[in-house]
């Protein structure tokens, strides 16, 4: 059976789903300055979508799910739901922003295979900064909850101008916090689909890209490093690299020091004209998909909805819908500008596809 998912990659139709990220909720208790979703009014998915969705598991191979949103833990039956899609037969990890980790502790033992937690600080005043709330021990303090708790915890950073040097505190923070692992990624200042709806930003921010032609949207100027901050960025990671050997070399640090290289210092040398954006290695949308509150479908966080799961539908046949596919088939050759830029793509192999 599982051979069946690598029909996926002979064209543009998905015969199997191995990963499905749900975003729960449109409502999000975080108010960050990366992301607009916590200026949409609340909508919390559909208990019978999600009846609807595990009943289509079996059919599709669906072995992971990612619970996204908003803020998941904020759906007010996230437990339930995530209890049934492991039911169902899936590996459950929980996206959140740590903020309800120690309080819904028990939930979260009981529902979720593996945590990820935002980090956006090494220190409590750049935390805030960034996320809008005053949060930071709280957080660490639901990392150590839910490590206590017998569940792998990953922490994810989100590296801008506000928190680039503090990487090493963070590091710091989350190995004394006994995360599993941390992650980093660039900002992402140009897609107006993944984290809620930002226009572009105006003149002033469209002329800082102008050779590159990269709309910005809102705040990301303000976020974006300075050639002379990403010639100070690319020294620290120099500093990374010998300070926490053991760390790279234990995997504590999810990301080779070649690979945050590439995907921060070249990213960000780019955004300032000093180089050009290589698009990453990335075919998520061959094996994965999201699925919003109400049922619209995407290829992945930063492309556009190509259509909804109804009720009465089937799901695979949503997931192959002539825009689906076309869309599948446009990002695969190349035609896709947002893939140029994305800061967060997620690539698979035939041999990784069938060991998922």
């Amino acid at each position: 059976m599982r051979l069946k998912r690598l029909l996926n990659f002979a064209g543009d139709r998905l015969h199997t789903l191995p990963l499905l990220v749900m975003y729960l909720t449109d409502g999000c208790n975080s108010r960050c300055v990366t992301c607009d979703i916590w200026r949409n009014p609340r909508r919390n998915m559909r208990l019978e979508l999600v009846e609807e969705l595990a009943a289509a598991f079996e059919e599709l191979q669906i072995r992971w799910v990612l619970l996204s949103g908003g803020e998941a833990m904020q759906h007010p039956h996230w437990p339930q739901i995530a209890q049934r899609l492991r039911a169902a037969g899936a590996h459950v990890m929980l996206l959140t922003n740590g903020l309800l980790l120690r309080k819904q502790i028990d939930a979260v033992r009981d529902s979720v295979h593996e945590v990820i937690v935002s980090l956006d600080g090494g220190t409590a005043a750049t935390y805030q900064a960034i996320r809008g709330v005053d949060a930071f021990d709280l957080v660490l303090e639901g990392v150590r909850a839910v490590r206590a708790a017998g569940l792998p915890v990953t922490t994810r950073t989100t590296v801008q101008r506000a928190n680039f040097r503090e990487i090493p505190q963070i590091i710091d923070a989350g190995l004394a916090a006994d995360v599993s692992a941390l992650s980093f990624l660039a900002v992402d200042v140009s897609s107006e689909f993944a984290f809620g709806q930002r226009p572009g930003a105006g003149e002033q921010a469209a002329n800082q890209t102008q050779r590159l032609d990269i709309p910005i949207v809102n705040n990301g100027a303000s976020q974006m490093l300075t050639p002379g901050e990403v010639d100070e960025l690319a020294r620290l990671i120099d500093e990374v690299e010998q300070r926490y050997a053991g760390a790279f070399a234990a995997g504590r640090i999810a990301e080779s020091p070649e690979k945050l290289r590439r995907i921060l210092v070249s990213y960000f040398r780019a955004l300032t004209g000093q180089g050009a954006l290589v698009a990453p290695r990335c075919n998520a949308p061959h094996f994965s998909t999201v699925i919003e509150v109400d049922g619209t479908l995407r290829p992945c966080y930063f492309l556009p909805a190509y259509g909804k799961f109804r009720s009465g539908d089937t799901l695979a046949g949503a997931l192959n819908v002539p825009a689906a596919v076309a869309l599948r088939q446009a990002y695969r050759t190349g035609q896709r500008p947002e893939c140029a830029r994305c800061v967060c793509p997620l690539y698979k192999s035939p041999r990784a596809l069938l060991e998922m």
